[in-house]
């Protein structure tokens, strides 16, 4: 009955937009990521190339590159999902999308499958940063890493303000 008068405490979680190894974003050998320079998160080492929607909300950013992809979660979450890194140098090869900026997705929906093995050879790096663009308007944003994850599974929770 008291539990009525308790301040709620509003929670987002963000899923694995891949199949791998959830690791603190520190691991990201890219000071873009690793230094937090657009904000926390996590980063998944792949094992699956099939790149999906972390949580509910709308593709505001399908880069023409396809190595990357942001949305804007309903909760207000700014999401980057960056397959890979400098993969930009790419352009395009290895990835197809299955999305485009604008569409409405829902949290596992398929957005990206990413050939790793190619990538792989190419020379790059296929770590997958899951960044929040808009960490300061939470009041925290923590990973869960360490452990294995697949798609959908909560790799991020975030505390609004």
């Amino acid at each position: 009955m008291f539990g009525m008068f308790k301040k709620k405490e509003d929670k987002i979680e963000v899923g694995s937009p891949v199949r791998g190894q959830a690791v603190p974003i520190r691991e990201v050998s890219d000071p873009t990521f690793g230094d937090e320079i657009l904000g926390k998160g996590v980063a998944v080492k792949p094992t699956d190339g099939r790149v999906y929607a972390p949580v509910d909300g709308e593709v505001s950013l399908l880069f023409d590159t396809l190595h990357a992809v942001s949305i804007t979660g309903t909760g207000g979450a700014e999401i980057l999902v960056h397959i890979g890194l400098d993969t930009v140098a790419l352009k395009g090869e290895h990835f197809t999308a299955h999305v485009k900026t604008g569409d409405t997705v829902k949290k596992g929906d398929l957005l990206i499958t990413a050939d790793l093995e190619k990538i792989r050879e190419a020379g790059y790096d296929t770590i997958t940063p899951v960044v929040i663009c808009n960490t300061d308007e939470f009041a925290a944003v923590e990973g869960v890493t360490g452990s294995d994850v697949g798609p959908g599974d909560t790799v991020l929770i975030l505390t609004k303000k």
